[in-house]
């Protein structure tokens, strides 16, 4: 893999795109949202991980992070996560009586993984992180993530939208994911 998508210097921001395989939209459940924050506050609480923006869609999730000082290195915090949501994930998708999609998602799931590696692979494997070297990049970065929902015709302003950090950027008292301003 290139030096281009590595996480160089743990001290800065960097923008990482978490892909549900297959572009499957999984995140059309809050159970499974619930999943993805409650781990996110993990990582943040036990791991030094500092989300500065985000947006959870319903196939992949957007995320501006740094860590820490002392804190882990951002990728075993990204392998941690991944493989905490999968396997997590996984079982509420078997166990939820309501999932209509549940033999499609599963089985999809199962086909798409490496059958010498693993038995199931719920995220693509790369994370592609972009270190966002200057002031510039940063805003535009943010303003891509902000505006992931409107660009799905999801919301008319990106502080509609639930799952993202343009409700803290813009105010809103109700947020699912406490952020570190930058």
């Amino acid at each position: 893999m290139s030096r281009k998508y590595k996480f160089n210097d743990q001290t800065k921001c960097y923008f990482v795109t978490l892909t549900v395989t297959e572009w499957v939209d999984v995140f059309t459940r809050k159970e499974y949202i619930d999943i993805i924050i409650d781990s996110l506050t993990f990582c943040q609480k036990n791991k030094g991980l500092q989300i500065h923006s985000y947006v959870i869609m319903t196939n992949h999730l957007h995320l501006i992070i740094s860590t820490k000082e002392g804190g882990e290195k951002l990728e075993f915090i990204l392998r941690d996560f991944k493989k905490y949501t999968s396997q997590n994930i996984r079982k509420a998708i078997e166990q939820n009586p309501k999932e209509s999609r549940k033999k499609w998602m599963l089985w999809l799931f199962k086909s798409s993984a490496n059958p010498a590696k693993q038995n199931f692979q719920f995220w693509q494997h790369y994370n592609f992180p972009i270190q966002l070297s200057s002031p510039k990049l940063l805003d535009q970065k943010m303003n891509y993530i902000h505006n992931n929902p409107v660009r799905n015709g999801v919301v008319n302003e990106p502080e509609e939208y639930m799952y993202s950090s343009a409700r803290h950027y813009s105010g809103k008292k109700y947020t699912v994911l406490e952020i570190d301003f930058v």
